[in-house]
C-alpha cells in the first residue's frame, strides 16, 4: 500500500512535502510515530494485564483515533480492513504509558498527518505512549511525555 492509498482509503490527508507514492513499510517488530510506540505483546505481556471483562471495538476502514497530539493537533489514527482488527483500552501498565491493544488478523495502518503511515504487520501490540528523560533538575519531572 503506498500513503496516497492509505490516504484515499480513509480521508485522512497529509502534507505535501510527502512522498505520497512512496510504499508503506509493514513492521512485526517495535516501531515509533511521533508520540506513539507500537510494541509487540510479547515484549510486555510479563508487564501488562488485560482486565476481566475485555471490549474489543472492531477497528472500522475509516480507522479509530489512538491519540490527538499536543494541543488537540492532529490525530494518529489506526486504520484496517473491516473484520481484520480490533482494539481495546481495557488494560492495566503500570506505567500508565499505555493506550491500549491491537489483535489484528491482516496488516493495520496507523497514519498521522505529519508522519504519514506506517504499516503493523498481524500480531498482538501494545500502542503506548512515548516517554523522554527530562533535562530539568527537579525529581519529580524527571520523565515527559513526548508531544508532537
Amino acid at each position: 500500500m503506498t500513503l496516497a492509498d492509505l490516504t484515499d482509503l480513509t480521508g485522512l490527508d497529509v502534507p505535501d512535502h510527502l512522498e505520497r507514492q512512496v510504499t508503506i513499510p509493514v513492521v512485526d517488530g517495535l516501531q515509533a510515530q511521533g508520540d506513539l510506540i507500537v510494541i509487540p505483546y510479547a515484549f510486555v505481556e510479563h508487564s501488562v494485564s488485560q482486565q476481566s471483562f475485555v471490549r474489543w471495538q472492531d477497528v472500522p476502514a475509516g480507522g479509530i483515533e489512538l491519540l490527538r497530539s499536543a494541543a488537540g493537533g492532529n490525530p494518529h489514527s489506526l486504520v484496517a480492513d473491516p473484520g481484520t482488527c480490533r482494539f481495546t483500552n481495557s488494560l492495566y501498565d503500570p506505567t500508565r504509558l499505555a493506550i491500549g491493544v491491537i489483535d489484528t488478523k491482516a496488516v493495520a495502518y496507523l497514519i498521522h498527518p505529519e508522519h504519514g503511515g506506517t504499516g503493523i504487520a498481524p500480531g498482538r501490540y501494545v500502542i503506548r505512549r512515548q516517554r523522554e528523560r527530562s533535562t530539568e533538575r527537579r525529581a519529580w519531572s524527571a520523565n515527559r511525555m513526548i508531544a508532537d
